[in-house]
């Protein structure tokens, strides 16, 4: 009966959750008073101490069980399976799977796309985020503007798949285009709005994301020799890397520009937008960018409205003009939070699996690591390798977990 309806069924389980852990709460107090440490006899006020001293225990321990059983033993778990192969009877076979994965193109495809995705989702949602923050409290309307670049974030994963799925659909060409990006596409000829819009604009924006790339490397590597700046030898290798990275980016960027001009454009064909290499990448990122630019709109939203209002009169006081204000007074003071919601979609980023699996599922060059992961465990049956991407991506999320965690508690103290 309960299985055939689902709303009596999950009512069920909340009672029985619920009435569960207060039978759990109260049984296990009256033990621990009544039988175990009982406040009577000559022991009594020992017995009251061991009891206030074992009662925090009782109300953490199904937390810590929970824990234990749906977190912690699962990664033991998964670096045992990694340690195996499942086709000679379990056996203990070291760190093969780990070099059979490594042989692999499908596994390096799906690290240089998750690398991709790194660099450009947390970016791309943060700047979007705080842009629309800095601009919606700027207008009357900014509430109901905040709410609907919020909603997305009500969609799943999944859905938001199957909405974009739709505006990047292709048709025949004799037939009407129900995708809107390819119906937008057929009304370039090849004529000045062509050339506008699909040549000197793209040019425009990759120039524009190359300078800010090339400010951004630059504020890392300075501290390497402007004086007064924190030298300290740990932060030497992030800001090489940040450095490496940022030349690697602007390259792309001016090569991309010069190939806007010199790709032949296939005008009036519809374009199957998932199957383009490279570019496909981007319009599954899209979906998350869409997605997450609400969450760090409202975060940086309550922080820029946390600033001191002094600070910003004392700058315009000084004669600073609105850029000014915005990049030397309110960025720096909240560079924390614009830090923690980069690394809080950097965490999302590692772990993306729905947009892919539902997109594309992993095919023309867009694999990623977690559908990787599932293709080996649940289509390959090859539980050793799958297993071993899973911790790969365990050891890539914990130092920004750890780090988040770090931080949370810093700002506490």
């Amino acid at each position: 009966m309960l299985s055939d309806n689902p709303a009596l069924l999950g009512l069920f389980t909340i009672v029985v959750g619920v009435g569960a852990c207060l039978a759990y709460f109260f049984f296990s107090n009256v033990f621990l008073d009544k039988v175990l440490f009982p406040a009577r006899g000559p022991n009594a006020g020992k017995n009251i101490n061991r009891a206030n001293m074992i009662r925090p225990w009782l109300f953490l321990f199904p937390a810590l069980f929970a824990l234990t059983l749906y977190l912690a033993y699962p990664v033991f778990e998964t670096l045992r399976l990694s340690l195996t192969d499942r086709s000679q009877g379990g056996a203990f076979v070291g760190l093969a799977n780990y070099r059979q994965m490594m042989n692999e193109a499908k596994f390096w495809e799906a690290v240089r796309n998750n690398m991709l995705w790194l660099i450009v989702v947390p970016a791309a949602s943060t700047a979007f985020g705080l842009l629309v923050a800095q601009l919606t409290d700027r207008i009357r309307w900014g509430n109901f503007a905040k709410s609907l670049i919020f909603m997305p974030m009500a969609i799943s994963f999944v859905g938001a798949s199957v909405i974009f799925k739709l505006i990047y659909d292709t048709r025949a060409a004799d037939q009407n285009q129900i995708g809107v990006l390819n119906a937008i596409w057929l009304k370039f000829d090849g004529g000045i709005g062509s050339v506008v819009f699909l040549q000197l604009l793209p040019t425009l924006l990759l120039l524009a994301f190359a300078v800010v790339v090339a400010y951004v490397a630059w504020t890392f590597v300075r501290g390497i020799v402007a004086r007064g700046e924190d030298k300290s030898i740990w932060l030497l290798p992030l800001r090489l890397l940040v450095a490496v990275g940022g030349i690697w980016l602007i390259w792309i960027s001016l090569n991309s520009a010069l190939g806007v001009w010199i790709a032949e454009v296939p005008y009036g064909e519809p374009q199957t937008w998932l199957t383009l290499p490279l570019w496909n990448n981007f319009f599954l990122m899209v979906v998350l960018i869409w997605i997450q630019t609400g969450f760090a709109m409202v975060i940086l939203s309550a922080a820029l409205r946390g600033i001191p209002e002094e600070t910003v009169e004392a700058a315009i006081v000084d004669g600073a003009n609105p850029f000014q204000i915005f990049f030397k007074i309110k960025v720096p003071q909240i560079m924390g939070t614009i830090v923690v919601v980069w690394t809080t979609i950097t965490l999302t980023v590692l772990k993306v699996f729905d947009i892919v699996f539902a997109m594309t599922n992993g095919q023309w060059e867009t694999q990623v690591l977690a559908n990787y992961m599932y293709d080996k465990l649940f289509r390959a049956n090859d539980w050793g390798v799958g297993s071993a991407s899973a911790i790969i991506i365990m050891l890539l999320v914990t130092p920004i977990l750890v780090w988040n965690v770090y931080n949370a508690r810093k700002e506490m103290k």
